[in-house]
């Protein structure tokens, strides 16, 4: 059996000790789970699928629902339009300043 030790961003050991917790695991655990998740190339697919689908079989993956489709070119080319016939932030921020 092989020993790690590492160093990480404190941010990041009480991110992993919380995410170790909330699923009622030891860091350890759960470090060694998220390993095997990442390093397992049985699944075919782009690298983010791989990847999601590793994690859940891991069961380390958090689903908040079932995925959504994507809008298709001519929605999503009206929305940007739409989207750009806005007030920049900039003029509201400069706005809100000069209104004080």
């Amino acid at each position: 059996m092989h020993q790690f030790s590492l160093r990480v961003a404190d941010e990041l050991g009480e991110a992993v000790k919380a995410a170790a917790a909330d699923r009622g695991q030891s860091v350890n655990a759960f470090v060694v789970a998220v390993l095997e998740a990442v390093t397992d190339p049985a699944h075919a697919g782009d690298d983010a699928a791989r990847l999601r689908e590793r994690l859940a079989r891991g069961g380390i993956l958090s689903v908040q629902g079932p995925p959504r489709p994507r809008p298709d070119r001519a929605a999503f080319e009206a929305a940007r339009a739409r989207a750009a016939e806005g007030t920049p932030l900039s003029d509201l921020v400069v706005a809100e300043r000069d209104a004080r």
